[in-house]
């Protein structure tokens, strides 16, 4: 047996850590809604969670440890897909925030760039986007 097959791979264990984070998010305000089952599903597929893996993390999330991604786009990704989460039932608590802050500089931004994506990204995600803004997505190739 490999070393590797005993720990897995460093990718497995930074998704495991993930999407143990998203879990946390999905859970802090109780019992998981359709919608949110629906998206984890969507998250394990994408970052390769066995249903093993899917149904430890669900249990205790706390027991993964994040593990930092090595590229500005990877912990960008990393936030989009916590946004994503959080914004699946169209509202983000004050407690969410300061969990996704938490990630935020746990994945590896700084306090000041982590408060500036998670502003941003609010704004983003709830639709409150200026006209310049907008054009700006929109106009995006």
């Amino acid at each position: 047996m490999a070393i590797s097959d005993l720990y897995g791979s460093g990718e497995h264990l930074r998704n495991l850590g993930h999407f143990a984070a998203i879990v946390s998010l999905a859970t802090v305000n109780g019992e998981l809604n359709k919608h949110e089952q629906a998206m984890l599903e969507r998250f394990a597929r994408k970052l390769d969670i066995s249903e093993e893996e899917y149904t430890r993390i669900l249990e205790k999330p706390t027991d993964y440890p994040i593990h930092p991604n090595n590229t500005y786009e990877g912990r960008l990704e990393r936030l989009h897909d916590l946004f994503t989460i959080i914004y699946s039932d169209a509202n983000v608590d004050e407690f969410e925030m300061k969990l996704l802050k938490k990630y935020a500089i746990a994945i590896g931004f700084s306090s000041t760039v982590a408060d500036r994506l998670i502003k941003r990204s609010v704004q983003i995600f709830s639709g409150k986007l200026s006209y310049d803004d907008y054009q700006l997505l929109i106009d995006r190739k």
